[in-house]
């Protein structure tokens, strides 16, 4: 009788899920602390970081419920796996927040980036500025496909790193 062999998608599933549970906690606590409007990159290492060990994790688990052989291939799909459910969830929370909690979220960083804006270009017009603004506005949708391809890629990248490290060819008989 042969062994059943296991599934990627499951362990994508599984610690996709907690990731994003786990970057959701993250972003409440940035709003928490007032710290939302800020793009800095402590608070992107530490995202990085946070989808590095659970796609770490996650290819590690898939290669012990399958018999400790692991191929690059599957750590590829745990690890694109694991990202796009991850981000999935995470722009669930940032459409939640920017459009139902706080939904003059666009506002107030634009607000906040104003003076950097103006000190960084000084002949800008305020008017200008407000064309700027209307134009950011009305793009804000694309943040979503790019934020999905950017994880994707992040997570081709980190399950290509896992397979390398874990990968175990199963013996040719």
């Amino acid at each position: 009788m042969e062994e059943q062999q296991a599934k990627t998608g499951k362990f994508a599933l599984n610690y996709g899920l907690l990731s994003g549970l786990i970057s959701v906690v993250f972003g409440v606590m940035l709003y928490t602390q007032k710290m939302h409007y800020e793009t800095s990159t402590a608070v992107i290492v530490i995202s990085i970081v946070i989808l590095a060990a659970i796609v770490f994790f996650a290819v590690n688990a898939f290669k012990k419920a399958n018999g400790g052989f692991l191929t690059i291939s599957q750590a590829l799909k745990v690890g694109v796996g694991v990202a796009l459910v991850a981000a999935i969830i995470s722009l669930i929370y940032q459409f939640v927040l920017t459009n139902f909690i706080e939904p003059d979220f666009m506002d107030k960083v634009m607000e906040m980036a104003k003076p950097k804006a103006m000190a960084n270009n000084p002949n800008m017009t305020e008017e200008q500025w407000e064309q700027g603004v209307e134009m950011q506005k009305s793009f804000a949708w694309i943040q979503y496909p790019v934020l999905l391809i950017m994880n994707s890629v992040l997570g081709l990248i980190l399950g290509l790193i896992s397979g390398l490290i874990l990968k175990k060819s199963q013996p040719e008989y």
